[in-house]
């Protein structure tokens, strides 16, 4: 089972820190991740391996919401199948 995860905000020092450390606490695995910076806002695209997660999808979305909130970032989590819909042309 795989994810997107994503995240912006105003950049700073942590924030990949910050979701990865949140990510390896409940065993879920970095795949692919691509991030950028433009004109101070940070942006970053994970793509992550669920499979083996301690947690429901719920709960991951809520620590990674809590998370970003403590930082002052915005994040967001779906199943690959539902962004894969989502973003179909």
């Amino acid at each position: 089972m795989r994810a997107v995860i994503t995240v912006m905000g105003n950049d700073r020092t942590g924030i990949i820190a910050k979701i990865s450390g949140v990510l390896a606490e409940i065993e879920v695995n970095i795949l692919d991740i691509t991030q950028t910076t433009m004109q101070g806002i940070f942006t970053m695209i994970a793509l992550v391996d669920i499979g083996k997660c301690t947690v429901d999808f719920g709960e991951l979305s809520g620590l990674l919401k809590s998370a970003g909130q403590e930082i002052g970032i915005v994040t967001s989590v779906w199943h690959e199948d539902i962004f894969n819909t989502m973003h179909r042309i």
